[in-house]
């Protein structure tokens, strides 16, 4: 049985949607031009002002935020409220530049909670289930999101944050964790050393919902076989709240978006372009219930497609695809986009683990792509000939996919560093700057 959290939200009609949209965007786009210096000059730069926002219809006048915007904006450039009114402040994980850092009122984060509960019941959870929290907490959103999110739904929560897998294993087993949050590497992680340990029969987790990284459909079967679980797909970012914008319902065919929260488009991510309904472009959120920080038509860099076909779970709410890249992160290699999820496409297609480094060089002015892949235990071999089939039978699958040479590398298995967080799948060291 579906379960929902705000049945009267989650499964209300299109044009109830709409007319939330419309008079949440209104206003919003008011007191953001009133109290954010920063975007108002955006505006008057594009000559737009809040009166020729009516309605949602008109959001394509308004001007574009990037993650540089916010860069720029640092730190309180884009704050909506007075300082004394947050209660709190979440940061990106980012590791260049400055820091992207979001502001929260204690509004903000009873909404974001009952978001991140959505995504909860949506995976099953009820108050009788016991959720392991293993997202990292501090300033990072995973962790605080989903942990908001278990304590509206009234479940028992494990605070657990990422790292020390030896006491993640001992509590899931000696508390009974049944639904397991983290990074989707991650929890490959634990499925590979809970049955190395021959312990699957003490876990009962039932699902998981697992995000803030990429992840094939290839990865989801792999965890869900090893772990005995359903795997559920959640979608969020620091700068529009944080976990819990998507989320994946028992169907799992798209993520559903809070609709009521925020509004999504697709844009031709050259261009910016509004692309019709069905089209795969670029993913731009409008935030229109945000007290603090409500970011208007910021670029998520993610690449996706929308799907308002009605959903058998009975949402309503428009669904987005797992992102397919990013436009930011994507590779042009030779002239070719390449994606990392089309690499791990192939790799677990044939039978490798999800434990792979793409490190792109460049020389002689010529980009050299090579996919170092770790082998299972059964494929190791000391035998060369054995190796170098394998790694044929690779570069043909990819050269396939790709439609490029790529170089593969098969390395013994465990020694590929294994991620507790978010994995580091690329390392570009081409200077191109």
């Amino acid at each position: 049985m579906e379960r929902y959290y705000q049945p009267e939200i989650e499964c209300a009609s299109r044009d109830q949607i709409r007319a939330w949209q419309n008079e949440r965007l209104v206003p919003t786009v008011k007191r953001v031009y009133e109290n954010v210096p920063y975007y108002r000059h955006l505006m008057e730069k594009k000559g737009v002002t809040p009166d020729d926002i009516k309605s949602v219809d008109d959001l394509h006048k308004l001007p574009f935020l990037t993650k540089e915007d916010l860069r720029k904006a640092y730190p309180y450039g884009l704050l909506a409220v007075p300082l004394q009114d947050c209660v709190r402040i979440q940061s990106t994980s980012g590791t260049t530049g400055r820091r992207v850092v979001a502001f929260y009122t204690q509004h903000d984060i009873d909404l974001w909670d009952e978001c991140c509960a959505r995504a909860i019941m949506a995976a099953g959870g009820t108050n009788e289930d016991v959720v392991h929290v293993c997202y990292g907490y501090g300033l990072f959103t995973g962790g605080p999101g989903l942990n908001g999110g278990s304590h509206k739904v009234g479940s028992l929560t494990l605070p657990m944050s990422s790292g020390n897998t030896d006491r993640q294993i001992q509590f899931m087993c000696d508390l009974g964790s049944t639904i397991l949050c983290c990074t989707p590497s991650y929890a490959a992680y634990l499925a590979e050393t809970i049955v190395e340990r021959g312990l699957t029969d003490q876990i009962k987790l039932k699902a998981g919902i697992f995000g803030a990284e990429a992840w094939t459909e290839e990865m989801r079967q792999d965890i869900q076989n090893k772990l005995g679980i359903k795997a559920y797909d959640i979608y969020g970012l620091t700068e529009i709240s944080g976990p819990g914008v998507s989320f994946e319902c028992s169907d799992q065919h798209g993520m559903h978006i809070n609709e009521d929260h925020f509004i999504p488009e697709i844009i031709d991510p050259k261009t910016g372009e509004v692309l019709p309904e069905g089209s795969v472009g670029e993913l731009v959120f409008t935030c229109i219930t945000k007290d603090a920080f409500p970011l208007l038509r910021y670029r998520t860099r993610d690449i996706c497609v929308l799907n308002y076909e009605k959903c058998p779970c009975g949402r309503t709410h428009v669904r987005m695809s797992k992102p397919m890249g990013r436009s930011d992160d994507m590779l042009i290699i030779k002239g070719v986009n390449v994606f990392p999820s089309q690499i791990e496409t192939v790799l677990l297609n044939k039978g490798y683990p999800a434990n792979y480094q793409i490190i792109v060089t460049r020389e002689n002015n010529t980009d050299k792509l090579e996919v170092q892949v770790e082998m299972t235990t059964e494929m190791f071999s000391d035998n060369l000939s054995q190796v170098s089939a394998r790694e044929k039978e690779l570069v043909d699958a990819m050269k396939a996919m790709l439609g490029i040479y790529v170089v593969v590398k098969l390395v013994a298995p465990k020694t590929i560093a294994r991620s507790e967080g978010k994995a580091v799948r690329v390392i570009d060291k081409r200077k191109l700057y």
